[in-house]
């Protein structure tokens, strides 16, 4: 349920966070689709894996989880004994809502010979359906660490999973998931805005469809399109991700300068999370005063699931293949 707004008047939110931060013993975990004043308070800012280990490995009491719920949900798969909060608890995922836990079930058992790999877009109920979760950082390690006979299910994103289908020569049985986020960019946009600035790479996440990733320079995960920003020997990359990442760049590098790709109106704006936007100061501050939303579950549930996360972060600190997704 969504936190009701408050009367916080006279209140200085961001004052009351950080004596809240201290007095709970908490860390502010946040996503790098969150609002630039959420991500400057943040503890810690990074992609799906990496808070993944953050949560796992911080001696926080509390984990206040600045991101949608299926990120809370892990963090709590991997702390249990922590109190994890979520600002705004409809901060959902249309890969997630895509892919119910029934039918996800009765897919894999039409196909007892294939393994899930999926992607951590999902509900904790798919999780614990699933062989080895991956994140968009760490699924090239993984994969590559899959013998190559072995029949694979992909999902949720069957944009992710054509890509890597593709990049490794790996047929797989493809989730038809997929980002509104992602979906939303506009390869006639884009073309346009390549003809204005030709010399400028474009970086694209793999969520995105083919159209969009097949005139990209590089392909990864948001901290890999983070990596290559620095890397880049131009002054201006055009950027195919939730625009809010841009922010992180423009902090880590002022002298270049950072273009969100176009949707098909011409603009950035319906690439806008409208999931990570439910998050706000306010509603981190009532959650840290309030310890809710709160994230709770059924601990065979929770046991279920972490395998897959288990094997995620094992396979996926291996040196086998391993990078992001990587340049074109």
């Amino acid at each position: 349920m969504t936190v009701m707004p408050a009367d916080l008047t006279g209140i200085d939110v961001r004052a009351e966070i950080e004596r809240l931060r201290k007095e709970r013993n908490a860390v502010i975990l946040a996503h790098y689709y969150q609002k630039p004043e959420i991500q400057d308070l943040a503890d810690f800012v990074g992609d799906s894996l990496e808070l993944s280990r953050k949560a796992a490995e911080t001696d926080a009491d509390v984990i206040a989880f600045c991101g949608v719920k299926f990120m809370a949900d892990t963090a709590k798969i991997l702390s249990p004994e922590k109190i994890v909060v979520l600002p705004d608890m409809d901060a959902g995922c249309s890969l997630e809502d895509s892919c119910p836990p029934e039918k996800f079930k009765a897919f894999r058992e039409a196909h007892p010979d294939h393994i899930a790999l999926t992607y951590i877009n999902c509900s904790t109920e798919v999780k614990a359906l699933s062989d080895v979760i991956v994140t968009s950082s760490s699924a090239e390690t993984i994969l590559q660490q899959i013998p190559k006979d072995q029949p694979i299910i992909f999902g949720p994103d069957r944009h992710l999973g054509g890509y890597l289908s593709r990049k490794f020569d790996r047929p797989m049985l493809l989730w038809p998931g997929v980002c509104i986020v992602h979906e939303a960019f506009s390869e006639t946009e884009l073309l346009k805005l390549k003809a204005k600035h030709p010399d400028a790479p474009i970086a694209a996440h793999p969520e995105c469809p083919p159209t969009i990733v097949d005139h990209a320079d590089y392909v990864g995960s948001t901290s890999g399109i983070l990596k290559y920003a620095n890397e880049i020997e131009g002054d201006t990359l055009i950027v195919a991700t939730e625009p809010h990442i841009i922010h992180q760049m423009e902090r880590a590098l002022p002298n270049k300068t950072f273009i969100g790709a176009p949707g098909a109106d011409g603009n950035c704006n319906c690439n806008i999370c409208p999931y990570m936007a439910l998050n706000t100061l306010e509603k981190l501050y009532l959650a840290l005063r309030d310890l809710q939303p709160r994230i709770e579950m059924d601990e065979d549930l929770r046991l279920a699931a972490k395998k897959s996360l288990d094997k995620m972060l094992e396979m996926a600190s291996s040196t086998v293949g391993k990078g992001d997704l990587g340049a074109r």
